[in-house]
């Protein structure tokens, strides 16, 4: 096969299997890996290229992180954590909705995205269910203000921490050039999210008074393993913070938790593996192989080139267009792949002398391909993991549903990104 005619199939198999995963008649784990074997079969790439494609950090990151969850669900803590959340917002569920995705805008922040959202999503089961009202609002509402938090810091995303590595910017940086505008981005999203379902979350006053008289300690189940959890729990987080300057991936921190809390719980391998969301970890593998034929051949790399290539080297329009080149990519393609594709380009322009502070275009790509994720239910980690666990619990999260619900939102954000990028930094 001729190396044109392998980007014309493997670009092709890339949009079939999109347009499958969205058109929803097949598992989107199944359409995924079929893409991948499709892929190996063709030629296109090797075993071994595969298997290269995987972001295995990613993978870690997930079983890790689900494992400790999974062993901690069994303490109560989350029912603990839904009947406190309940009562401070006095049960009502839109001030429960936006409580719970502030603190999971913030928990992303200081932890990282999929870790937040493999811990709220079972307090919000547990709370819809007590008000019995549809959790599907609740859902997308976490995995939105997950994307956003997850932005403002160096540890709260993937693209962040690659770019942090690439360039020597450190924690401090990231606050200082991205919280500012992702706290505008937050209360401007939960104020569209207060709108958009105020009407649709009504609980009868009886469920909200029956929650009021609840006692949140009496859900804890077993306290001494509540103590061994919060332990792993407090050294897995103290890991996230501290990775980088451990040089420790985060995989490597997540698996240390889970094989921490295995040693201190004597939990059963096969009862804590059971927590596993094996759809989703094969999804994610499936995935990173077509995207990684994407690279192989050239795609990825020829997009980015030739859309930097019209801007000529110009601060403003180079911005602006790596801002939402990566937003509008990153709600399709998965930003890791992009971001290590976009970031020596960038580097390139530096050396090239067209641009003497680069900094501006970091913020552009990070904001842009963070932001980018909330635009379909596979843009992002938090996106894929929210999906896998709510479809454990018989609910499903559409992709036109969600494309409907949060493209929108997210296009608001990259504008106030734009606008903010323009007044500070892209002068």
């Amino acid at each position: 096969m001729s190396a044109q005619s392998q980007v014309i199939f493997t670009g092709g198999l890339f949009l079939l299997t999109y347009a499958m995963i969205m058109a929803e008649k097949i598992h989107r784990t199944v359409v995924a890996l079929a893409g991948a074997v499709i892929l190996i079969l063709a030629g296109i790439i090797s075993q071994e290229h595969a298997f290269k494609s995987i972001d295995f950090n990613t993978i870690g990151l997930l079983i890790g992180m689900m494992v400790i969850v999974g062993i901690t669900r069994h303490t109560g803590v989350f029912e603990y954590i839904a009947v406190a959340s309940a009562k401070v917002a006095k049960g009502e569920p839109v001030a429960i909705m936006l409580s719970l995705s502030t603190i999971t805008a913030v928990a992303s922040a200081l932890l990282d995205n999929v870790t937040t959202v493999l811990l709220v999503v079972p307090v919000t089961f547990a709370i819809a269910r007590e008000l019995q009202i549809n959790v599907m609002p609740f859902l997308i509402a976490e995995v939105v203000a997950s994307n956003i938090g997850g932005t403002a810091t160096l540890i709260g995303d993937p693209p962040n921490i690659m770019i942090g590595s690439a360039t020597g910017l450190g924690f401090m940086d990231f606050v200082f050039a991205l919280t500012p505008v992702i706290v505008v981005i937050h209360i401007l999203t939960m104020i569209w999210l207060k709108f958009l379902y105020q009407k649709q979350l009504k609980t009868k006053p009886e469920l909200q008074n029956n929650i009021m008289k609840m006692n949140a300690n009496e859900q804890i189940k077993d306290p001494v393993l509540l103590k061994k959890c919060l332990f792993a729990i407090v050294v897995t987080v103290v890991g996230f913070v501290l990775h980088q300057y451990l040089h420790l991936e985060s995989a490597t921190v997540a698996l240390a938790g889970a094989s921490l809390l295995l040693l201190l719980t004597r939990e059963e391998p096969e009862h804590a593996l059971a927590a596993v969301e094996w759809p989703v970890i094969f999804f994610f593998a499936g995935l990173f192989v077509i995207v990684g034929g994407l690279e192989h051949v050239g795609i990825i790399e020829s997009v980015a080139k030739k859309s930097l290539e019209l801007t000529g080297g110009a601060m403003v329009p180079t911005g602006l267009l790596i801002l939402w080149l990566s937003a509008i990519a990153s709600a399709f393609v998965d930003n890791i792949p992009f971001v290590a594709t976009m970031i020596p380009l960038i580097q390139d322009m530096g050396r090239l002398g067209n641009i003497a502070d680069l900094n501006p275009l970091w913020w552009s790509l990070s904001l842009g391909a963070c932001l980018g994720g909330n635009g379909t239910l596979i843009g992002a980690s938090a996106n894929v993991v929210v999906a896998g666990l709510a479809e454990k619990r018989g609910v499903v999260i559409s992709f036109i549903h969600f494309t409907k619900i949060a493209f929108p939102m997210m296009i608001m954000s990259i504008i106030v990104s734009t606008a903010y990028l323009y007044l500070f930094f892209l002068k």
